[in-house]
């Protein structure tokens, strides 16, 4: 299906998606005859667009209920003139400066109806016309090159398997050349934001590339290399996963053949080898900026200044509380150094000291409320945790990624090592979950002259990105740590706390079956898991909790009692289908207004971050969408977002939710079924992560086997990082 016309004006654009105008001529398509000689809305991806030129636009008609009738364009070709008039009329158009009517009238009376294929031919044509200048000829060749190429261009991507999206990122990163890489090199696409080897590679193959060609296998490594280091958070690798995991992703069976293939992506700075250690060359970087950049901070001199002993006094009165030892010295420290690291479980009073820091930096600057947000940035690694940051502290607190300035297109940080932040005051919380990437972009967004505290539980798990950063800095001892061990807030039958402390100790006692005002263990088997589920939630729902107040928590996806299959049963219980709440299916999933969603994704522009929490606030349906589509709004925490169809794989149902995504955050009462089928994902590490998560009330239901299985486990994977030995050579040889 195609409409033929003229393109009008652009009413919204970006990235190469363009709202537009288009007067139709022609089209075969029965229901928009009477928009002949009409214009329309029309959207889709293109290059460029002129107003002098005809198109075809393929696709396919849809209703807008505010713009009305419109075209939706999934590929697009210009229409060359082909007779005299017309070729006259687009030779003199602004698209040819300095070319006007006569002129172009006397270039066709000279070349005749084939015109612009003689030119596209031979240039040296142009010379037959009588007056033209060489100045102007050239003009009409490049202008007219230019016009035809990125067209056929276009048509070429499409035609071998790019999506018209792609087909626009390439051609704007290699312009004129692009055909020649795409019959020579199709695999430097990849260097390409959003252009995956796989899917390069598929189109390769499709194009009888060489299966061993070293084009290939260089990016094919990188790849690898970046699935492994992304999947087990290691920072470097080792040769022979590799080689094995890369010809096991290619069905090959080389060994000797990847000698060369390291040998040019070394030569290339790739990668970076240092004896048997092969690290992509970013993640490298990484550690050195980060080992450079801290030995740096950590060793200026600063003067120690008596008043802040004054002033915890001052505001212990002020505020009606009373620090102990430990937090004294964490905010001593935190004013007198130039860097620190203040670790401790739950209930240590971590969010207290955080505070204190702040009023007392305040106070001693003697800064105004407006100059001491300008010098100040609160930071966490997720939404959830930097909005528990500034509710406690009634500070502003963001994401690192949005402090950052994150811009998703470019997959880059607009604060940088060459547009840096002005802050003087950094309290990171939530440390434990920041990788090495994302730290090295802070440091190179920050100026020298600053004042850092990295607050977190390094007994959690680790990032999810490479890297295992507040460990490493914390065993260095190059940056002054204090451990907090003495519990906040805990009354005299309370136990979630003292049992945090069991499990980080690896010595839990017979206790955790007994019940105490905040804590429950519920036994019961695993085939009667979701029945015992059932009967404690609609408990709980009965006692004033919803499911806003509460969460539960499990290690994995699959299997009868796994996140997936328990989201289903959760969803009856708790958002039961109601002919009263719309409905759509994305899959096998039917998402319901005032269903818990879970953020899986960083989306910046909208200010939602992988692990943040939302409720379905409303569905409209295609036939009243603005969009012509199925739109779903969801609400984190007052940010209200749309998600359309295509966003869907973006959020899964947050009844439950794994255990790796609620780092960061903190609930009311915490519920999590263990069982043995869990095993291959209990470790202590991670019942420790989930039991923290709990704030008021934790309940664990399963088998008491699986869970004293969970606690003695410690046998957690040993990421490859090179932050710590790099660190220790740094202090030797400039101590």
């Amino acid at each position: 299906m195609y409409i033929k016309g003229n393109y009008r004006k652009s009413i919204f654009s970006s990235n190469g998606f363009i709202v537009g105008l288009f007067k139709v001529k022609e089209t075969d398509i029965e229901q928009m005859q009477e928009y002949l000689n009409k214009v329309i809305t029309f959207t889709g991806y293109f290059v460029d667009l002129n107003l002098d030129d005809t198109y075809i636009f393929y696709g396919k008609p849809t209703t807008h209920p505010r713009y009305g009738f419109q075209f939706s364009a999934e590929s697009y070709e210009t229409v060359k003139p082909t007779d005299k008039e017309g070729i006259i009329v687009f030779l003199s158009s602004s698209l040819f400066p300095g070319i006007g009517e006569k002129l172009a009238k006397s270039i066709v009376d000279t070349l005749g109806e084939n015109t612009l294929d003689e030119i596209l031919k031979d240039k040296s044509c142009l010379n037959l016309v009588p007056k033209l200048t060489e100045k102007k000829a050239s003009t009409i060749y490049n202008t007219l090159l230019k016009y035809n190429g990125s067209h056929e261009v276009m048509v070429k991507l499409t035609d071998v398997g790019f999506s018209m999206k792609d087909a626009i990122k390439i051609y704007n990163e290699y312009k004129g050349n692009t055909l020649n890489i795409l019959e020579n090199n199709i695999y430097s696409f990849t260097s390409i934001n959003e252009i995956s080897f796989p899917k390069v590679d598929l189109i390769a193959q499709n194009l009888n590339y060489d299966t061993f060609d070293i084009r290939r296998l260089k990016p094919a490594v990188l790849y690898v290399m970046n699935e492994l280091t992304y999947k087990n958070g290691d920072v470097y690798l080792f040769r022979e996963n590799i080689v094995k995991f890369t010809n096991r992703f290619l069905s090959l069976d080389l060994n000797e053949e990847y000698e060369n293939v390291f040998y040019e992506l070394e030569n290339d700075k790739e990668i970076v080898i240092e004896q048997d250690k092969y690290y992509l060359k970013k993640l490298y970087e990484a550690e050195e900026n980060i080992v450079k950049t801290l030995y740096n901070l950590a060793s200026k001199n600063i003067k120690y200044d008596n008043k802040v002993d004054e002033l915890i006094d001052y505001l212990e009165k002020e505020n009606n509380i009373i620090y102990n030892d430990n937090q004294k010295e964490a905010i001593r420290k935190a004013i007198n150094s130039n860097v620190l690291i203040i670790t401790g479980g739950p209930g240590t009073g971590k969010t207290t000291i955080i505070k204190a820091i702040c009023r007392i930096y305040q106070i001693m600057g003697d800064y105004k409320h407006s100059e001491f947000i300008e010098r100040l940035a609160l930071l966490a690694p997720t939404g959830r945790a930097s909005k528990r940051m500034s509710d406690s502290t009634s500070l502003p607190a963001s994401t690192i990624h949005r402090f950052l300035k994150w811009n998703k297109d470019a997959d880059e940080f607009l604060i940088n090592e060459y547009n840096k932040d002005h802050s003087k005051l950094i309290i990171v919380d939530e440390a434990s979950m920041i990788d090495i990437s994302l730290f090295d972009s802070l440091l190179k967004g920050l100026t020298e002259n600053i004042k850092l505290i990295l607050v977190g539980d390094y007994n959690q798990l680790p990032s999810v990105g490479p890297g295992q950063l507040l460990k490493d800095l914390i065993q260095s001892e190059m940056i002054d740590t204090v451990y907090l061990n003495e519990l906040y807030r805990q009354d005299e039958n309370s136990y979630i706390n003292a049992l945090a402390i069991e499990i980080k100790d690896g010595e839990v006692s017979e206790n955790f079956r007994e019940t105490r005002s905040d804590y429950t263990f519920l036994e019961c088997s695993p085939t009667s898991l979701k029945q015992n589920l059932k009967v404690l939630c609609q408990q709980i729902i009965k006692k004033g909790y919803d499911y806003k107040r509460m969460q539960l928590l499990a290690p994995i996806y699959k299997g009868e009692n796994g996140i997936d299959a328990l989201n289903e049963v959760l969803q009856d219980i708790f958002n039961p289908k109601d002919e009263n709440k719309r409905e759509i299916k994305s899959g096998e999933v039917i998402y319901r207004e005032g269903d818990k969603v879970l953020e899986l994704v960083n989306m910046p522009e909208e200010n939602i971050y992988n692990g943040d929490i939302g409720v379905i606030k409303y569905i409209k349906y295609a036939s009243t969408s603005k969009s012509g589509k199925n739109e779903v709004y969801i609400d984190f925490d007052g940010n209200v977002v749309k998600f359309t169809p295509k966003d869907l794989v973006k959020i899964k149902h947050g009844f439950i939710i794994s255990i790796h995504k609620s780092q960061g955050s903190e609930f009311e009462l915490v519920i999590i079924p263990i069982v043995n089928a869990y095993r291959r994902m209990l470790y202590r590490k991670l019942i420790y992560t989930a039991v923290t998560r709990a704030k008021k009330k934790l309940i664990l239901i399963g088998e008491a086997e699986a869970f004293a299985a969970a606690v003695y486990n410690n046998n957690e994977y040993q990421r490859n990082s090179s932050l710590l030995e790099k660190i220790k050579y740094k202090m030797f040889n400039n101590g």
